[in-house]
């Protein structure tokens, strides 16, 4: 049974019927239910409160919250990684529930509007909703884009691992499969160090590269070039016999490049 009285409005109509609205409101959206707690032990978020807070702001007429609150959540739910399929079912779980508070709020308030009246309503109410919607998505996606960034820029540094053993001389230890798009990196991030930490001395050690790309073989010869023309010395070591076979026959010069050692011991003994 409704609280009412014919002298509130319906945003008081709302939060005097709050737990009329959350039975609702769960039997609306039958898929989210079971998760409800799971949501909020997850990433803290009591779907419930903020269903009641949301609906608070639309029927108030008050946008920026809308829009400020939907960003919020959008950055919340993109950190917990938490289900888009049940944000929306959610959200249209709110929109059915609260159009059927707006009905029987009509219904106790003895009124029947017209039917301009009535598309007013529907556009200041759906249009709102609409714009909670887009502004949670847009800020989902954009958490989203700087998170894969921000993981892709650790990966990068895991790819070139670049380690100073003294003051000028460092190592970068190349393991795993060289693409191009990995040269590329390597390329940057070493020219990068080299003028940031002034290395004169940057030993590679090949040993732990399982294949490389033919064309890759003349990257690395370019790369060399650009190291010496830093004025570091480039060192190379741990080149396995198939790695030898490949660069002599892609890439001749590769030899005149750089100085050659068997292991990174035998390098790090002479250079030290």
């Amino acid at each position: 049974m409704y609280s009412f009285n014919e002298n509130m409005t319906i945003k008081e109509f709302l939060i005097e019927n709050k737990y009329i609205f959350e039975e609702k409101l769960l039997s609306e959206a039958v898929n989210v239910r079971p998760k409800v707690d799971e949501i909020h032990r997850i990433g803290n978020i009591n779907l419930i409160e903020n269903a009641h807070k949301l609906v608070i702001y639309v029927v108030d007429e008050q946008l920026d919250n809308v829009v400020k609150f939907a960003k919020q959540e959008g950055i919340v739910w993109a950190k917990h990684a938490l289900t888009l399929e049940f944000k929306l079912e959610w959200i249209h779980a709110i929109r059915r529930t609260l159009w059927n508070f707006q009905y029987q709020f009509d219904i106790l308030s003895k009124k029947d509007p017209n039917r301009d009246d009535f598309y007013t309503l529907e556009s200041k109410l759906n249009e709102q909703i609409d714009q909670f919607l887009n502004s949670f998505f847009i800020s989902y996606s954009h958490y989203k884009d700087e998170l894969i960034e921000s993981q892709r820029k650790v990966v990068e540094k895991l790819s070139v691992p670049i380690i100073p053993i003294t003051s000028d001389m460092c190592v970068l230890p190349l393991i795993g499969n060289i693409d191009s798009y990995r040269s590329d990196t390597i390329t940057e991030k070493v020219m990068l160090e080299i003028s940031e930490l002034q290395i004169q001395v940057l030993i590679m050690d090949l040993s732990g590269i399982v294949t490389m790309d033919d064309g890759i073989a003349q990257e690395i010869v370019k790369l060399l070039d650009g190291i010496k023309m830093m004025g570091c010395t480039p060192v190379i070591t741990g080149l396995r016999p198939e790695l030898v076979k490949k660069m002599v026959t892609i890439a001749p010069l590769f030899v005149d490049r750089a100085v050659i050692k068997g292991t990174l011991q035998q390098a790090l003994s002479e250079y030290l």
